[in-house]
């Protein structure tokens, strides 16, 4: 099986008299642009047919200038360096990566990226576009690797060997062990990938030695987990400070719906607020070089905290002060005190119309791409007497929410033969015959023992696979996160043969419910169940069960169990219930 060539669509040859060309968006090759490419032209036929230059005085909703290089490049790039065998071999990610940076690009390509590097002096983002990213029933978010350069160097030719290592370290993501996982899972053959690459500039202003947009965000048509009077149909925005990575990772952001955004968040307390909003944020490094780390996605990029955003300057549209005192909040940081980002100078004082531009953009992509979609995008607020509220849209990209009538009646989810169950379930729909459980342990759990967990988990996984065997996964905190210590930092890859997947929180570890865009994409689009299921307060987990059922394999920290009944799984979507049985 191949997959067919993605459609042409209308995107000019990059232009080598770049500052005086008017195109935004341009590509270097003739082959194939592939889905994230596809969706950024797409998003920008959306805003000029929902805005038409027309956004309001003092705001700007743009894409950002791109240049897309063209699969036939990769093609040539891996044929001519006679990369393949050792592309599909076993080898390590390292060993690929070194390979392939140590591997020339076809000549005809270098003098674009020279005038390119020429003609912006603004960081860049190199992110992947493959053939299969970013599709409704095949997707592959978040899969291959985006590497940013802060394109800044004094000397030219520094500036353009930085652009290659990235181009380069995109190019062999497409070979990572997780990205091959991944295609076995979704049953692509291993030739089925061809590889183009966007280079986009970086949303920012800089500031010192970071460089980062005052706020990045994503925003979903449909709502799976919904709080308070929210509804799902009305979606959901989460916004962070900084780089959009810190939601796409499954890090701590704001969530809230578009149509309410001056609703309570849900929170018990203030002390619960300040536990668990953001505390850090991303951000690119304009500064001082790092050490050298051509294969390291992190390479130029750093850390800052609440401090280092309130000296830069950035936390007066973003964030509360806490007033001890009193025991409330104050939109803004004009008076002393601890710092809160929850967006409420915009969400609730409205200070710039962000809400109200995000709320007909959703409308408009899900009109235009015929399903419930997600989007991404960052901003920056405006410094100076003429300047604009900034709007870089970033990607559009479809949302797979299934219509599939299931009911769950208050019986069945008492049923003495219930193995776990909630009521906040992502996903819709049935599965049966489920024989294959894999959990972590509790009793041996610990946040710094969660990037060995990951490690445990995909040799079960790839067992699994081996077998065919689809499985139930139940583990601790957010699967997928960057953040070991927020829960565990697996890639899709690493649990690729999971059908439903349980996320239970601990006293130790009780973070909101996943929303992370690229893990939380795949997970909607393979259709699979996804249970966030709370320690206390909700109906838990039949732990005493799992631990008596004799084990397949057994590791320090994750148990793999084979039922001697198989289980069943339902979850209503139009109400978030859902559960799984015994002996189903």
């Amino acid at each position: 099986m191949t997959v067919p060539a993605a459609p042409q669509l209308d995107l000019p040859q990059f232009d080598r008299d770049l500052l005086r060309s008017g195109a935004t968006l341009t590509r270097i090759g003739t082959g194939a642009i592939g889905g994230k490419a596809q969706g950024l032209v797409l998003a920008r036929d959306i805003l000029e047919a929902t805005f038409g230059g027309e956004e309001g005085a003092g705001v700007e909703v743009v894409v950002p200038r791109l240049i897309v290089v063209a699969t036939d490049v990769f093609d040539a790039f891996v044929e001519r360096n006679q990369l393949g065998d050792l592309a599909y071999s076993d080898l390590p990610d390292e060993r690929i990566a070194h390979a392939f940076q140590q591997a020339d690009l076809p000549e005809e390509m270098l003098g674009d990226l020279r005038t390119l590097t020429d003609g912006l002096r603004v960081p860049l983002a190199v992110r992947s576009s493959s053939l299969l990213e970013d599709a409704l029933h095949r997707p592959f978010a978040g899969v291959y690797e985006t590497k940013m350069t802060p394109n800044n160097q004094a000397e030219g030719s520094a500036r353009f060997r930085r652009l290659v290592e990235a181009v380069k370290f995109v190019y062999a993501s497409t070979f990572f062990r997780s990205a091959k996982a991944y295609r076995r899972a979704t049953g692509q053959p291993a030739d089925a990938e061809k590889m183009a690459v966007v280079i986009q500039e970086v949303v920012g202003i800089q500031h010192g030695d970071r460089f980062y947009p005052d706020l990045s965000g994503v925003g979903r048509s449909f709502n799976y987990y919904p709080s308070g009077s929210a509804r799902r149909e009305e979606g959901v925005v989460q916004l962070a400070l900084g780089l959009g990575k810190t939601i796409v990772d499954g890090g701590v952001c704001w969530s809230y719906s578009p149509a309410r955004p001056k609703s309570p968040p849900p929170f018990a307390s203030t002390a619960d607020l300040l536990a668990n909003t953001q505390t850090e944020f991303w951000a690119v490094n304009v500064g001082k070089p790092p050490p050298f780390d051509p294969i390291a996605e992190t390479e130029y990029l750093v850390h800052g905290s609440l401090a280092d955003a309130e000296y830069d300057n950035t936390l007066r549209h973003l964030a509360s002060t806490y007033l001890a005192d009193s025991d409330r909040l104050s939109p803004g940081v004009g008076a002393a005190g601890p710092r809160i980002v929850n967006f409420a100078p915009l969400l609730v004082l409205e200070e710039y119309p962000l809400n109200r531009l995000l709320g007909p953009l959703l409308a408009a992509c899900r009109e235009r791409v015929g399903c419930d979609v997600e989007i991404e995008f960052a901003a920056t607020f405006p410094r100076g007497e003429d300047a604009s509220l900034r709007l870089g849209f970033l990607q559009v990209r479809p949302m797979a929410v299934s219509d599939e009538a299931v009911d769950i009646s208050d019986a069945e989810l008492a049923a003495p033969n219930v193995l776990l169950a909630s009521e906040q379930v992502m996903g819709n729909g049935a599965v049966t015959g489920l024989v294959d459980v894999v959990y972590v342990k509790p009793g041996s759990f610990e946040t710094r023992h969660t990037k060995a967990i990951a490690q445990q988990l995909e040799q079960v996984n790839t067992a699994l696979a081996d077998e065919g065997q689809p499985y139930l996964l139940i583990g601790f905190g957010r699967w997928g996160s960057a953040d070991p210590w927020l829960g565990i930092p697996v890639t899709w890859g690493q649990i690729s043969g999971a059908r439903a997947i349980v996320e239970a929180t601990r006293p130790d570890m009780w973070v909101e419910a996943s929303q992370g865009s690229h893990f939380f994409h795949n997970i909607s689009s393979f259709q699979v169940s996804y249970f966030a299921v709370p320690h206390e307060g909700g109906r838990g987990i039949d732990w005493e069960w799992l631990d008596g059922e004799p084990a397949v394999l057994e590791t320090e920290h994750v148990r793999w169990v084979r039922t001697a009944e198989p289980l069943s799984v339902k979850v209503d979507g139009r109400t978030g219930r859902g559960a799984v049985w015994r002996g189903g």
